[in-house]
């Protein structure tokens, strides 16, 4: 059973230009861990483009093979360190992990 994985992010910034670069920031964080976490099947990061005011910031979408080996990614050092930053620029988070 695979586990697909979903967390949305609204950045706590209102500054534009802030936003725009904390949301790159996320993004290739994010785009860095397959290479070094194995336990990543897919993994795809998007930047919202439309009603900024409105919508979440940034949505993460990966597939990991079972509950198991999406805790080994969450527990991974490389991980731990995108987390950190994510955390410090976020104001609000919601996350979906639903059998694929």
């Amino acid at each position: 059973m695979t586990i697909r994985h979903v967390v949305s992010w609204k950045l706590a910034t209102t500054d534009p230009a802030e936003r725009t670069e904390q949301a790159a920031a996320i993004k290739r964080g994010l785009e860095s861990l397959p290479p070094s976490i194995p336990e990543i099947l897919a993994l795809e990061v998007g930047v919202n483009v439309l009603a900024p005011g409105a919508n979440f910031d940034v949505v993460l979408i990966s597939d990991f093979e079972d509950a198991d080996a999406l805790a080994r990614y969450v527990a991974h050092p490389d991980h731990e360190t995108v987390a950190a930053y994510i955390r410090s620029v976020v104001g609000a988070r919601s996350a979906v992990d639903f059998e694929v």
